[in-house]
This record gives C-alpha cells, sequence and structure tokens, in this order.
C-alpha cells in the first residue's frame, strides 16, 4: 500500500507459546491487517486466531502505525472487523486456488468504493480537507489495497509457508518469485536444521556401517 508516493511498511512481531518473538512480514498491508484477528500467527497455524483489536482503542492504535489517522469509533470497529473478515476469506481461497465467493468480492468492491486516504502534497498555502484523516478512510485504502493484490497477477503470488506444519499465507514480494518461508527466522531455520540433523544422521549410519567414525 502507497502513500504519498512511499510505500507503506509491511509486517508485525509475534509471540509464539514458547514464548518466542518473532517478525512474520506478510507481504501486503492487507494481509497484516488479516492477522490481527480473522488468522492466527503466532505459531504458525491460521485457524488459531487471537483478536488483536478488541476495541476502538486497539483498532486506531493499529491503523496509526501504517496511516497516522484519527481515533476510531465503534463503528470503525465494526467496519475493520468485516473487512478483515472478509480479506481473509479472498485470500485464503485464492492461496489454495478456488474462486472466491461473489459476495465477498460485492464486499471488499464496497469498502473499497468508500473514500480513502487521499494524496497529498505539503508545502501548500491552504489546508484542503481534514489534517488528519478518519479511520475509516484508512479502513478504504486498505480495502484498495487488497482489490491490488487479488487482482491479475499479483493473485499468484499467494501462497502458504512450505514448512509442514505451518499454514501461514504471505504476499511473495520477490523479484524472483521463490520465497519458501513465513519468515527465515522461524520456519526458515528450522527447515536448516532439520535438513542438517537428517545429513548428520546418514553420515553416522554410513560410519557405523563401515565401522568409522563419522566426519562432522
Amino acid at each position: 500500500m502507497d502513500q504519498n508516493g512511499e510505500t507503506v511498511a509491511t509486517g508485525q512481531e509475534f509471540r509464539s507459546r514458547e514464548g518466542v518473538t518473532w517478525l512474520f512480514d506478510s507481504g501486503s498491508t492487507a494481509l497484516d491487517f488479516c492477522y490481527t484477528g480473522a488468522w492466527g500467527a503466532a505459531d504458525g497455524h491460521l485457524d488459531e486466531a487471537v483478536e488483536l483489536l478488541g476495541d476502538p482503542l486497539a483498532l486506531g492504535t493499529w491503523l496509526s502505525t501504517r496511516i497516522p489517522c484519527s481515533p476510531a469509533t465503534e463503528r470503525d470497529l465494526q467496519d475493520a472487523q468485516a473487512l478483515r473478515s472478509t480479506i481473509a476469506r479472498i485470500a485464503r481461497a485464492l492461496a489454495d486456488e478456488y474462486p472466491p465467493a461473489g459476495t465477498d468480492i460485492d464486499m471488499l468492491n464496497l469498502y473499497a468504493a468508500t473514500p480513502d486516504v487521499p494524496a497529498r502534497l505539503a508545502g501548500g498555502a491552504r489546508q484542503a480537507g481534514r489534517t488528519e484523516p478518519r479511520a475509516a478512510q484508512v479502513l478504504a485504502s486498505i480495502a484498495r489495497d487488497a482489490v491490488a493484490l487479488f487482482s491479475g497477477r499479483l493473485a499468484g503470488r499467494l501462497r502458504h509457508c512450505a514448512a509442514d506444519d505451518c499454514d501461514l499465507i504471505y504476499f511473495d514480494s520477490s523479484r524472483a518469485g521463490t520465497r519458501r518461508w513465513c519468515s527465515m527466522q522461524r520456519c526458515g531455520n528450522r527447515d536448516k536444521v532439520r535438513r542438517h540433523r537428517a545429513r548428520l544422521a546418514e553420515r553416522t549410519q554410513l560410519a557405523l556401517a563401515g565401522n568409522r567414525l563419522p566426519t562432522l
């Protein structure tokens, strides 16, 4: 998602059951939004969701880390949770290579059609519009980010983590399109450890068969 010509940073930290904090960059603001309660991420399972936006204050705080905005209202919270669920269902369908439900597409388009955060050029003598966007406008910008993500060739970059014990969904924004893991810090490193142990076990077996010590 872009704002005034600059890309809004993506990614957020999660804490696993073991207390390990790790950074997960979904590659998209719209997908980051899904991981605030529509999906779970802390332990690598989408269906283990924890609500992070339980009240308007929490919603406003999260939105403002992306685009500073005015405090959210209870109505904003209801809209945010509805939009979030819609984006999550569409993203999961596309990642699983199924067509999204038409009702979800209609709902997303409805939110995307509302006024979003307008681009502004600083330095003028007059102040056009509000000095700070409303939370509803930021939600509309997130909806438009989702529309762009789900349209055309970008939809083919929505993928599940390659780890057998992780099903997190991310947008592969790498130039070569070769991202495999939700996070190298988490599943990528675990895979390296597993492969190293497998190689070591194989060498040990060969060494025992040949009645000699393994070379590490």
